[in-house]
């Protein structure tokens, strides 16, 4: 009877243990994706649990530098661990308003910006995030095209996992960006979703990207859709590989658009984990 009920208890914890998609599973064990896709994608291709400490992983991990768009005040810098760490089983991204010296300047506001070396083409892009909020940040988890098969943005296209402002505090948006449907043309293919406090918490952003169709997820929750139109490259030019963003933009056309608070920085954008499903 004893050998019985601790076989039970046994398969009860594993039950337990797998179910809980926003726990980080120990060494070894099996990686799930969070509960609420559509189970098509479940293998595991690509990940990063950031247990390390320092800079992010070099072999998988590279760096915008620079002002690169958007008219953003942020400097992103190259390989600072002030502004991009592994700390207590997350990346910490911080925007700082520091003024070092860099590159022969002094740039006001430094943040990071990282790029993943895995591309990918079709599956389940998951990441797990605690987002910063104050008047002018602009965190983001998006996916250009490792090639530009079809020309430069917008025509090669643009995927927006999650997009978050903080003077829409309460709000979470996914977009889709190409060259026939996107925001310049007044015509953009998004949504954005009613989402108390996304700073208080971890919660998890997905896509799951099929050959005619892209999911996004809110934790367990399918919050939008696009499909393929079958109008040509122009409205679906996702037939091509794609790496991951991670960045944390502050102020900006979108990010500063009702103004920044820079007394409010330092500020961290943490991310649990990034994985790939196939």
């Amino acid at each position: 009877m004893k050998m019985m009920l601790k076989k039970i208890f046994s398969c009860c914890v594993a039950l337990l243990f797998l179910s809980c998609g926003s726990a980080k599973e120990e060494e070894g064990q099996q990686i799930f994706p969070h509960p609420g896709g559509s189970g098509k994608y479940s293998r595991l291709i690509w990940n990063d649990e950031f247990d390390g400490s320092g800079l992010p992983n070099p072999n998988k991990w590279g760096y915008e530098r620079g002002y690169v768009r958007n008219s953003e005040m942020q400097y992103y810098t190259f390989e600072r661990i002030e502004n991009v760490e592994q700390r207590n089983g997350s990346l910490v991204i911080t925007a700082r308003n520091d003024s070092p010296m860099i590159d022969g300047a002094i740039r006001a506001v430094t943040s990071a910006s990282i790029r993943s070396s895995g591309n990918w083409k079709y599956g389940r892009i998951e990441v797990r995030a605690k987002l910063p909020s104050s008047l002018g940040t602009w965190p983001a988890i998006w996916m250009m095209p490792a090639s530009n098969s079809y020309g430069e943005w917008p025509r090669s296209g643009e995927i927006d996992v999650m997009e978050y402002v903080g003077h829409d505090p309460d709000r979470i948006y996914f977009n889709l960006h190409t060259e026939k449907y996107n925001h310049t043309k007044g015509n953009g293919r998004g949504t954005s979703v009613n989402f108390p406090n996304p700073d208080q918490d971890y919660h998890v952003y997905a896509i799951e990207w099929f050959e005619d169709h892209i999911d996004w997820f809110l934790n367990d929750r399918k919050v939008f859709t696009v499909e393929n139109d079958g109008t040509g490259w122009e409205a679906w030019p996702l037939d091509q590989p794609f790496y991951l963003i991670l960045n944390f933009a502050f102020g900006g056309s979108w990010g500063g658009q009702k103004g920044v608070d820079l007394t409010k920085l330092p500020m961290e954008y943490s991310i649990d984990y990034v994985r790939v499903f196939q």
